[in-house]
């Protein structure tokens, strides 16, 4: 066969090999399954034909380019069934990961033998689909019905060491190729198909047990019930099952949860490469300095550890040394109650960080990060004192959310390693990290700032300066725009849910008294001096402050909670602060239905998103959904507001923005959103 086919079979004896070699993740593309189809007829008069695959993994899923375009034959269940009724079985030599069609593949072969620490998985879940190939159909009669519910309807990635308890397998391996030989030089009996065996028995209400449990979990995404009800099919003949599933899986790809779901994939990808970053070459960091070991300082610095780089913390004396210690020592500890982190490892990550209050000890750090109080000056005032003791080229990154990184650096020389690196809390659990340019922070600076963000299993986005950055200026339009709706006539309670139905975790008001009502309430104030006269500015959320009611941490926000509760209870006593706030204003208050008070939140986002694209602060309007999305909620599913609004229809969005618009005059700058998408 010639040299640039992807699939290649070579005789050895009475076996055949049959590789297939389609970097970087042997996705099922077309010319990929072209060669499996080609390869089942080649290896016909084998003893047996061993499947393996070239590079880092197994086949590792579809090729998500092709699916927006009619499907090309042949078909991936068909080239599945192929190799499934083949009278030459196949062995799966399988490595890396083993998902998606890769599964389904595996599963059409007659025996599955891994490398120790193979994943598996049938992830469709996560880009809106169900599998294509018979997945829904094979895995239940395999494993059983409960465990494949558990992997198709989540997504999650088994280890083969489980996928062998599950009988899913019928080997791990810590020497692969030696094993198969082996296996392959004395084969068992050859097994009944998979597509021919009958789903094991199970518990009569383990289906609506897990209906139950998804439908919460989801939050209005459909596609973990939509596999549900697909693996349901197996309980019928394959050859209905099957096809059922084939034509779900194409009409999903058409859906507006898989078009949303496979935008935020690509634009993961997408905004790790900004073009301000391309041809330069990030920095080797092999250790850190965190200033501030409060709640963000410790995060970060968990952060880092978890990532295998050595921290130093520094305080602002002993006693606060130790206290960042021991908050250090607690997240970690966490990790491992949680499994999340081994005995070992603890012990390897306590070693490897400092928590000291002497300034000296950044001497030798190529970067540090402050994460210090959030005030000019008191920000200032650690960059100078680290400017004193670290190398003239070591990076300096402020942590600030709003504050201008231009005014924190004042006075600082060589500014072209300054950066501002705005970690979102709980930082070592939250993806999200903004990554601020300064007129004269270097590409490599910026390029070092992107390698640190993956190291740290950070989903990073490039911003320029502007108050809030992307995530938290577009956050302030968001709650002014909900406090214009408090003042019209809507309450809290009814603002909350209409978010919430959309599939947010938390409308803006329960957040707000999730992360405490002080923070934006200091920005306010901060921001006072410059406020458009023009702009409506509505005091509800002050007057909540000046009463003491900032949030769970004091028992009472936008909500009351009971003690050692967070549930948020409706407040007479706030409800009757927004009431008398319209009245004082004459204003007359009126009805929002749940779709007015979503449309106009979603629109104004969306509207703030277009503007931070036009002012240049972001590159694309892909990086504006990644913020919202891993920063702040936004469901996945829908891809982020920016997608969102392309997918309802940009003109309805821009109704909906007029609207808002009309209702405070002065107040809003209606983006055009000339070369946004």
């Amino acid at each position: 066969m010639s040299e640039n086919q992807v699939v290649t079979v070579t005789h050895k004896g009475d076996v055949a090999w049959v590789e297939i070699n389609n970097p970087p993740v042997n996705a099922t593309s077309t010319a990929v399954r072209q060669g499996l189809a080609d390869a089942v007829a080649a290896v016909a008069g084998a003893r047996v034909a061993v499947l393996k695959c070239a590079g880092r993994t197994f086949v590792a899923g579809g090729d998500m380019s092709e699916f927006d375009a009619p499907p090309v034959e042949p078909h991936l269940p068909d080239v599945v069934q192929m190799i499934e009724d083949s009278p030459t079985p196949f062995v799966a030599m399988m490595h890396g990961n083993v998902l998606g069609g890769g599964f389904e593949i595996a599963m059409g072969c007659a025996w599955r033998i891994a490398a120790s620490g193979t994943g598996f998985g049938l992830p469709e879940v996560n880009v809106g689909l169900i599998p294509g190939a018979a997945g829904t159909q094979r895995l239940p009669r395999l494993i059983g019905m409960d465990a494949a519910i558990d992997i198709a309807c989540s997504g999650k990635i088994v280890k083969a060491e489980a996928m062998l308890a599950l009988g899913g397998i019928d080997m791990v391996s810590d020497n692969l190729e030696a094993d198969v030989n082996s296996f392959i030089a004395d084969l068992p009996d050859r097994p009944t198909a998979i597509s021919a065996r009958e789903v094991p028995a199970f518990a009569d209400d383990l289906i609506e047990t897990k209906r139950a449990a998804l439908t919460k979990r989801a939050k209005g995404q459909q596609s973990p019930l939509e596999n549900l009800e697909a693996l349901q099919w197996a309980l019928e003949p394959f050859a209905e099952g099957q096809p059922k599933e084939r034509a779900r899986h194409l009409a999903l790809r058409h859906s507006p949860e898989s078009r949303a779901l496979r935008h935020a994939f690509f634009a993961e990808r997408v905004v790790a490469k900004p073009d301000a970053i391309k041809g330069a070459t990030p920095r080797d960091i092999a250790s850190l300095v965190v200033v501030g070991g409060g709640l963000m300082g410790a995060g970060i610095a968990t952060s880092a550890l978890n990532a295998g780089l050595p921290v130093t913390l520094i305080e602002r004396d002993a006693d606060a040394a130790k206290q960042a210690e021991t908050r250090v020592h607690g997240l970690l500890e966490g990790a491992v109650k949680r499994g999340k982190m081994t005995a070992d490892a603890f012990e390897v990550h306590k070693a490897a960080f400092r928590a000291v209050s002497d300034y000296a000890e950044a001497a030798s750090a190529p970067l540090a990060i402050e994460a210090v109080f959030e005030d000019v000056a008191v920000k200032r005032e650690v960059f100078q004192k680290l400017a004193a003791v670290m190398a003239d080229d070591a990076i300096l990154a402020t942590n600030t959310s709003y504050l201008d990184p231009m005014l924190i650096f004042e006075g600082i020389e060589n500014q072209d390693r300054c950066i501002g690196l705005h970690f979102f809390s709980p930082a070592h659990i939250m993806k999200l990290l903004e990554i601020v340019k300064t007129p004269h922070t270097s590409a490599e600076v910026l390029a070092t700032g992107f390698a640190l963000g993956k190291r740290l299993r950070k989903i990073s986005v490039l911003s320029g300066i502007c108050d809030g950055f992307i995530g938290n200026r577009i956050l302030a339009a968001y709650r002014r725009a909900a406090d214009y709706l408090l003042a019209d006539g809507a309450l809290p309670y009814q603002v909350d849910a209409a978010m919430r139905k959309m599939g947010v975790p938390m409308g803006p008001y329960e957040m707000q008294d999730l992360t405490g009502l002080q923070i934006a309430w200091a920005n306010r104030k901060r921001q006072a001096a410059t406020r458009d006269p023009n702009e409506r500015y509505v005091t509800i959320a002050d007057q909540l402050c000046e009463m003491d009611r900032l949030g769970q941490r004091t028992g009472k926000g936008w909500y009351t909670y009971e003690e050692g509760n967070r549930k948020p209870l409706r407040d007479p006593e706030v409800e009757a602060i927004v009431e008398a706030y319209s009245a004082r204003n004459g204003i007359t208050r009126r009805a929002f239905t749940e779709e007015e008070i979503a449309g106009r939140l979603l629109a104004v986002i969306a509207n703030e998103g277009a503007l931070i694209v036009q002012e240049g602060i972001a590159e694309r309007a892909a990086d504006v959904d990644m913020v919202k999305v891993h920063g702040y909620g936004f469901p996945r599913w829908r891809g982020g507001p920016m997608q969102y609004a392309k997918e309802i229809g940009l003109e309805k969005s821009k109704e909906f923005m007029q609207l808002v618009a009309t209702d405070s005059p002065g107040s809003w700058k209606v983006a055009s959103w000339k070369g946004v998408v």
